[in-house]
C-alpha cells in the first residue's frame, strides 16, 4: 500500500513539474512576442529604413527659416530613379512647349519659397528636396501610407460619402492634353491634423473608380503631411503615386523649386494678392506630362509609363478647392477653403482662379469655351461663382469658412 502511494506521489509530482515547466515556457514566449518595447523598436527600425529610402545623399543642405531642411540631391540620385523603368537613366530632354504660352504668365519670383530667402541655392546638376523627418512619418496613418492618400480620399465625382468636399470648375467630354491657370495663394485655417485644405488643378482620365488616373498640382495646407499650417507647393499623381517626391515617379529637373516647401508671400485679406501660374501638358514628342511654373520655369515631368489612361490623353480637367471634413466633433468642420470667405465677396477677399486654358491635340493653348461647369457640392459651407472678362479670361472665385449657421 505504501509502495503504491509513493508511486502515485512520484507520478503526480512529475505531472505538476511538467505543468509548471510548460507554464513558464508559455510565459516566456508570451513575454517575448508581446513585449511592447520590441514592437516599438521594430517600428523605429522600419521608420529609419523608410527615411533612408526617401532621403537621398545631398551635396548641400539648406536650413529654411520655417524649420525645413532642403537637401540638394544630385539629379540622377533623386527618388524617381529608384523606379525600375528609370534606373540608370538621366532626365528627359526639354519638352516642346505649347503654342500660345506667352504673356498671360507672370515672372516667377526666385524667392517665392521660404527656403530661398537667405539667398542660398542648390548648385546646377542637383534638385532641392524637402527632407522627410521621423515626425512626418509618425503623423501618417502608417509607414506605408506616408505621402499617399487613403482610398477614401481619392477623387470621386460625388464626395458626400468620403468627407472630401469641393468647389470646382471643370470641363469633360473631349480629349485634353493639358491645362493652365493662375491661382491665388492663401493660408486657410485647418482645424484638425487629419484634415487639409488645398487649391489645385486636376488632369484626369479613366472612370471614377479603381482605374482613375490623375495628375494634380497646386498648393495645400496639410498639418498631417508637413506638421504645420503653411501653404505649400505640391504635386500628386495616381494610379500608384504619392505626394511630391515621396515615392519614385515624378522626375524633377529644376534646381530652384522645392516641391513640398512653403510658399511666401501669400495673399492678404483686403490687401495684396499673390498668385502662381501652373501649366501641365503632354509633350507630343516623348509623351511625358510636364509641369511648368510661372513664365517658362520647368519643374519636371511624370513619365508616360506611370499611367494607363493618361498615357494617351485626359478626358476631364478640373480646377478649384478641396477640403477634408472629418466631423471629429460631431458637426461640420471649420476648416476653411481658399481664403475662408465665400465667392460672392470677390477680389481681395475670396480666393480665385483666372486665365483658365486648355492644351488641345495640336499642342496649342486655347481659352476655355462656354462649357466650363461650376460645382460646389456643399454650397452652404463653400461656394463658387465664375465669369469671363478681357483681363482674366475665364475665371472664378471660390471658398468659404466651413461651419456656419447654414452649415451645421
Amino acid at each position: 500500500m505504501a509502495s503504491s502511494c509513493a508511486k502515485a506521489y512520484r507520478i503526480i509530482s512529475f505531472f505538476l513539474a511538467c505543468l509548471l515547466l510548460a507554464s513558464n515556457s508559455a510565459a516566456a514566449i508570451n513575454s517575448t512576442t508581446l513585449d511592447p518595447r520590441d514592437e516599438i523598436r521594430a517600428k523605429h527600425r522600419s521608420i529609419r529604413a523608410h527615411l533612408k529610402r526617401v532621403n537621398k545623399p545631398a551635396v548641400r543642405t539648406i536650413k529654411s527659416p520655417d524649420g525645413d531642411l532642403i537637401d540638394c540631391v544630385p539629379s540622377h540620385l533623386q527618388p524617381a530613379f529608384d523606379h525600375p523603368k528609370l534606373r540608370g537613366q538621366r532626365p528627359s530632354d526639354p519638352p516642346e512647349r505649347p503654342k500660345g504660352n506667352n504673356s498671360s504668365s507672370t515672372l516667377l519670383d526666385a524667392k517665392f519659397q521660404a527656403w530661398t530667402i537667405s539667398g542660398e541655392s542648390c548648385p546646377q546638376g542637383t534638385v532641392p528636396i524637402r527632407r522627410a523627418s521621423r515626425e512626418d512619418i509618425l503623423r501618417a496613418s502608417s509607414i506605408q501610407g506616408f505621402g499617399r492618400k487613403p482610398a477614401a480620399g481619392r477623387l470621386r465625382r460625388d464626395s458626400r460619402s468620403t468627407g472630401h468636399e469641393h468647389a470646382v470648375g471643370y470641363v469633360m467630354g473631349a480629349q485634353y492634353y493639358g491645362a493652365k491657370a493662375s491661382l491665388s495663394v492663401w493660408a486657410p485655417r485647418v482645424t484638425s491634423v487629419s484634415e487639409f485644405s488645398l487649391s489645385q488643378m486636376w488632369v484626369i482620365s479613366g472612370s471614377f473608380g479603381n482605374d482613375l488616373n490623375t495628375i494634380e498640382a497646386g498648393w495645400q495646407v496639410s498639418p498631417q503631411l508637413y506638421g504645420d499650417s503653411r501653404p505649400r507647393f505640391f504635386t500628386y499623381w495616381t494610379e500608384t503615386g504619392c505626394y511630391n517626391l515621396l515615392c519614385s515617379g515624378f522626375v524633377q529637373t529644376n534646381n530652384k523649386i522645392a516641391i513640398g516647401a512653403a510658399i511666401s508671400p501669400i495673399s492678404a485679406l483686403d490687401g495684396g494678392q499673390f498668385d502662381i501660374d501652373l501649366l501641365v501638358w503632354k509633350d507630343p514628342k516623348h509623351g511625358h506630362w510636364w509641369l511648368e511654373m510661372g513664365a517658362g520655369v520647368l519643374v519636371g515631368y511624370w513619365p508616360t509609363f506611370l499611367f494607363s489612361h493618361l498615357a494617351v490623353h485626359a478626358n476631364m480637367v478640373q480646377f478649384g478647392g478641396e477640403i477634408v471634413n472629418t466631423r471629429s466633433s460631431g458637426y461640420h468642420t471649420s476648416t476653411q477653403m481658399g481664403s475662408g470667405h465665400f465667392a460672392a465677396e470677390g477680389f481681395r477677399r475670396a480666393s480665385y482662379f483666372r486665365n483658365l486654358q486648355l492644351v488641345d491635340w495640336d499642342n496649342s493653348l486655347i481659352p476655355l469655351s462656354s462649357n466650363l461647369r461650376l460645382l460646389a457640392d456643399h454650397p452652404n459651407c463653400y461656394t463658387i461663382q465664375g465669369g469671363v472678362n478681357g483681363v482674366w479670361g475665364n475665371y472664378f472665385y471660390y471658398g468659404g469658412p466651413g461651419r456656419n449657421v447654414r452649415c451645421p
